[in-house]
């Protein structure tokens, strides 16, 4: 589970690092950011993983959400993985923006061709991990994971349906009910098929009825957001998690819309709810 360091900078007194390596469970080459807190330098420490959204890379987070000076303060490696394996040949995979590259959905896709490249479920859940224990100074029972539209979608179903493996999950602006809007009904079929019921396994407001989770759930959603009445569908998960009794904090934030600067003007609570979980703030 070797993997090649493209560039590092220097960044509140950690290290800013972005990777690629093989990656047995997209069949190809995939990439990831990593930023490594002073505390590593000595220590083993808890890690916590970004999930972005629709288009986004690696990159996205790092650059935009100010994350690092937190993660520094508290201790806490970053992990954010890329969105989609690309350049996998798949005939179309770049045609569309919410389809294939940059928008893989945290699914295992079981259609062909998708099946044989789109298994962002087993990489961010299995496969990731044990390459960042393997290569980083990190607690690998020491984890949580978050994350922003389609990444925070993919955050809520990864804790749910393993929460074992996360002492805490949260969200910005999530695809909340992904069967029931444009975008997840798109994904859905293209990677999963038409059979619906293969598709509740990947949706938070149908898992947050079967199965919960263990803890506090935080999500920020911003009011201004254009895609919150058609795509987002906070409200449908908000009424799941009340008829199930899981503890929810969900704050609609007056003005903001779905870009990094809303990311940005509440990562500092985002990032202390998982240092909660994770050390003793």
């Amino acid at each position: 589970m070797s993997v090649d360091l493209i560039s590092e900078s220097r960044c509140f007194d950690g290290k800013l690092g972005f990777y690629r390596h093989f990656s047995s469970s997209c069949n190809g080459e995939m990439r990831f950011a990593v930023y490594q807190p002073p505390q590593a330098s000595h220590d083993s420490v808890p890690i916590l993983y970004f999930l972005s959204g629709l288009t986004c890379t690696e990159e996205n987070f790092m650059a935009k959400a100010g994350a690092q000076r937190l993660a520094a303060k508290y201790g806490l490696m970053l992990v954010v993985p890329d969105t989609s394996p690309r350049q996998t040949g798949i005939p179309g995979e770049d045609d569309d923006w919410d389809f294939g590259t940059g928008a893989g959905f945290y699914v295992d896709a079981t259609v062909e061709p998708w099946a044989s490249h789109y298994r962002m479920y087993s990489y961010v859940v299995d496969e990731l991990p044990a390459v960042i224990a393997e290569n980083f100074p990190v607690l690998p029972d020491k984890q949580s994971i978050f994350g922003h539209s389609m990444g925070g979608h993919g955050a809520l179903v990864c804790a749910m349906r393993n929460p074992q493996k996360y002492k805490s999950v949260s969200a910005f602006a999530p695809i909340a009910a992904p069967m029931r809007c444009p975008w997840g009904q798109k994904a859905f079929s293209g990677y999963l098929g038409e059979d619906q019921e293969a598709w509740r396994a990947y949706d938070a407001s149908e898992l947050v009825k079967q199965v919960g989770y263990h803890s506090l759930i935080l999500i920020d959603q911003g009011t201004a957001d254009k895609f919150l009445a058609e795509q987002l569908l906070t409200d449908v998960f908000d009424q799941a998690c009340r008829e199930a009794n899981q503890p929810l904090t969900l704050r609609y934030q007056q003005g903001y819309d779905h870009s990094y600067y809303f990311i940005a003007s509440f990562i500092e609570d985002h990032i202390r709810h998982h240092a909660i979980a994770l050390i003793e703030v």
